[in-house]
């Protein structure tokens, strides 16, 4: 069909679905970790880095099983069967209603998610390696071109499924469901993806007979193991300089092991060689599921698209990336490369994955001067030994409050706040209020570390006023926002913004903070009161953002209030993310897609997943830097660390530059054809010695 053979066309759309759930699981998996099982965003980071290691370590194993035992089909298939299982698993154990809808008793939620995430590294982890290089026998020797086009064809379907299932699963997270308490639906963001796996294991099994199946060769990573280490032992017997040099150090292992053997291994060892310092170009790539989803969080993620989605403005950004995928992976294989080519310049294979390299460095360094603008938005919080107060004058005239003994004095405006000030604990130790010739003492003992709000307002014969413990030590962590009230009526009323009841409360008295389910939507505040009952729709609060809401009082039934703002809303906007998105993505389509074609083509015939699994060992290796550099790092600021990153790999950049500047390209088939030639060649020597010497005989 079109030149391809047809079966290649079960195999793309296998991959389709297969990415479709592998990303769509993926997509919310960080988000999942710190608003479901509530944890803390390093641990999230360095759960998600093990389990992406996970997959990409567990290629290996499918490797072995393909090219010793299976064969590459049967291995895709039962590894499938693995795969949706723990899809499957991962669905169930994300249901909340397994512990009663507790929060604090997800035990067995964890146990189910892990296993589940386990049993997915697995299976996605042992096809990797697999699928690819099934895809790449389905071709004749003569067809290098169409291999070359089926590879690009094979890295888009990856990122359409990527970029459906980003598109999808996040807005069916956002949906709520729910027995005891409606809450993010997790089951059904991770159902989905469990129900394409197995649409893609059907499609697979489907396309069944039209395969080309290539059987496996016995066990090829244990013979080359093998065949390395006799010669490394063979040529450390023979160290001495009586014994003449052999032209490569794996001619050592000619005594044992045949020509075929050890120039295969020669192949092999010689890419390997090169994947040394690939591992770190995926400790960048790969946190853009982990730091950056974090950074987007600390963003304004209001595109003014909430009419048309309903998914969390975190996710956004995430389908950047395979959007520049599917748009730029045929205009660069159909418009830039032959571009390249017209101008005479060699652009080879190595040399577009060093380009990509640079420019995954320079997305790093993209993410660190966003992040430098993210950290002038931050508060400042009380340090050692300070405490912060605010005052909100909620009153009708103006107070002068003043801070004892001696430490100034501030003027509040009716309505009006003052802004947190710092003061050292040991030294404040109380405050004076005076408006319109009242005054009131108010006495003082903060802790340190903490924040607190002063609400007073004048009524004629006193001042009533209230301290308040704020309870917050830092910025809203996942783009969330607070809200909460401070009655101003001189009677009870009963609170509730939207489904979030507040309570009853008292004249002067604060709620406690609660979450704003969407920051960037609005909704409905009652005050319901002894004889009647006001409304007001309130403003978008903002993503980031704590506000603290006077209920002023009530006309006709509409409430009058103020706004406080406690902490500022996320003022960089999200879309300051793009050119890093971008960088990124270039980057990937110059480094990922040649890399897996690389690494085809430079495979001997029976090695092709030993090779591809050496490839996707890189990523696995890569986000095992993450964790170790993220584990052992003491930088508190994460601009640092980001520049930290981007240095790591321009320098490992420049390193594979020189190394694949000595690189020679072979052709597999043209040696493996060339041994076979001079095999055929002794055969026929070693039987007509045989002949000869059979006549010799027969003649005595």
């Amino acid at each position: 069909c079109f030149g391809f053979p047809l079966s290649i066309f079960f195999i793309v759309i296998n991959e389709f679905c297969e990415r479709f759930s592998y990303y769509g699981m993926k997509a919310v998996l960080t988000l999942y970790f710190t608003r479901f099982l509530h944890w803390d965003d390093n641990f999230a980071t360095a759960i998600y880095h093990t389990f992406v290691a996970l997959c990409y370590l567990t290629p290996i194993l499918g490797a072995i099983i393909a090219d010793s035992w299976l064969g590459k089909f049967k291995t895709i298939l039962y590894l499938s069967i693995v795969y949706a299982i723990g899809q499957a698993v991962l669905s169930v154990g994300s249901i909340s209603e397994l512990t009663g809808g507790s929060a604090n008793n997800l035990a067995l939620n964890i146990a189910l998610s892990m296993i589940g995430l386990i049993l997915i590294a697995l299976g996605t982890g042992g096809i990797k390696p697999c699928v690819s290089a099934f895809g790449g026998d389905q071709f004749e020797d003569d067809q290098e071109r169409q291999r070359g086009t089926f590879f690009s064809l094979f890295y888009l379907s990856i990122n359409a499924g990527s970029l459906l299932s980003t598109l999808i699963t996040p807005t069916l997270r956002a949906s709520e469901c729910g027995i005891h308490t409606k809450q993010e639906c997790y089951p059904l963001a991770f159902g989905v993806p469990a129900i394409l796996m197995a649409v893609a294991l059907v499609v697979f099994v489907t396309g069944s007979k039209m395969y080309k199946k290539v059987k496996p060769q016995g066990n090829i990573m244990l013979e080359v193991s093998n065949c390395v280490g006799f010669a490394i032992k063979n040529r450390f017997r023979h160290r001495s300089k009586q014994f003449p040099k052999r032209e490569h150090w794996l001619d050592w292992a000619s005594e044992k092991y045949d020509k075929r053997l050890i120039a295969q291994t020669k192949m092999v060892l010689r890419v390997l060689f090169l994947y040394i310092p690939l591992p770190m170009f995926w400790a960048v790539f790969d946190q853009q599921g982990s730091r950056w989803t974090l950074q987007a969080t600390a963003m304004n993620g209001d595109f003014h698209l909430e009419k048309y989605l309903i998914f969390s403005h975190v996710h956004l950004l995430q389908i950047v990336n395979p959007i520049l995928i599917v748009i730029m992976v045929p205009v660069v294989d159909s418009v830039v490369y032959p571009l390249i080519k017209k101008c005479k310049l060699n652009f080879t294979p190595l040399k577009k994955m060093t380009v990509g390299m640079f420019l995954g460095s320079m997305a790093f360094v993209a993410a660190a001067l966003v992040q430098v603008q993210i950290d002038k938005t931050y508060p400042v919080f009380p340090a050692a030994g300070q405490a912060q107060i605010k005052l909100i004058n909620v009153g009708e005239i103006p107070a002068t409050v003043q801070f004892q003994p001696q430490l100034g004095s501030v003027d509040v405006a009716p309505k009006k706040e003052s802004g947190y000030m710092i003061f050292e604990t040991s030294k404040l130790q109380s405050l004076h209020i005076t408006a319109a010739a009242l005054n009131k003492m108010e006495s003082l003992d903060l802790l340190e570390r903490e924040r607190y709000t002063l609400a007073f307002k004048w009524d004629s014969t006193h001042i009533s006023s209230n301290l308040v413990w704020d309870n917050i030590t830092s910025k809203p962590e996942n783009g969330r926002s607070l809200v909460r009230f401070i009655n101003n009526f001189p009677f009870t009323v009963n609170v509730t913004m939207g489904d979030t009841d507040f309570g009853e409360l008292d004249s002067l008295s604060v709620t406690n903070y609660s979450v704003v389910p969407k920051p960037d939507g609005s909704y409905t505040i009652n005050a319901s009161m002894p004889k009647d009952a006001c409304t007001v729709v309130s403003k978008k609060f903002g993503y980031g953002s704590v506000y603290t809401i006077s209920l002023d009082y009530c006309t006709e039934n509409k409430l009058s209030v103020t706004y406080f703002e406690d902490i500022a809303p996320n003022t960089v906007h999200m879309a300051w993310q793009i050119p890093q998105y971008f960088l990124l993505t270039c980057a990937e389509v110059l480094f990922s897609v040649t890399g897996l074609e690389f690494s085809y083509s430079q495979a001997p015939s029976n090695m092709k997943s030993v090779l591809q699994a050496g490839w996707l060992l890189t990523v696995a290796v890569g986000n095992i830097i993450v964790l170790i550099v993220a584990g052992a790092s003491t930088i508190d600021k994460q601009w640092a660390e980001y520049v930290l990153f981007a240095a790591l790999l321009l320098l490992v950049c420049i390193i594979f530059a020189i190394m694949a500047s000595f690189y020679t390209y072979i052709d597999p088939n043209e040696i493996e054809a060339q041994l076979s030639k001079e095999e055929k060649e002794e055969d026929k020597k070693d039987q007509d010695d045989n002949e000869k010497e059979g006549e010799a005989y027969s003649r005595m």
